[in-house]
């Protein structure tokens, strides 16, 4: 009977050593499966900080661009009233140029 109590001690050790030599390598693949799914993750995070600086970029150069189209069209707009008021003034002038000498001359005279 201890030879068959034996036998079944010495097939429980055997399982045992075999389940934690099984243990060991999931471990292991545990491990390795861990490395691979960080550098998988890390590509991924430099794919889409790629992508999301591609967006900005994009969506900047719109902002801009409709920004700079905005000022030309006030810079054409200001161009434009002052180009008005510049041809006010001279007629003006051309207007009243006579009572303007008049009234230098009689400055003048007083002085």
């Amino acid at each position: 009977m201890t030879g068959v109590a034996e036998s079944k001690v010495t097939g429980i050790i055997h399982s045992l050593n075999a389940l934690e030599d099984d243990l060991d390598s999931l471990t292991g693949k545990v491990g390795d499966m861990k490395k691979q799914l960080t550098v998988k993750t890390l590509g991924e995070i430099d794919a889409l900080l790629e992508k999301a600086r591609e967006m900005a970029t994009k969506e900047a150069e719109v902002i801009i661009n409709a920004a700079k189209e905005k000022a030309n069209a006030e810079s054409a707009k200001i161009t434009q009233e002052g180009a008005s008021k510049l041809a006010e003034i001279e007629s003006n002038t051309d207007a009243n140029f006579d009572d303007m000498v008049k009234h230098v001359v009689s400055t003048i005279l007083k002085a």
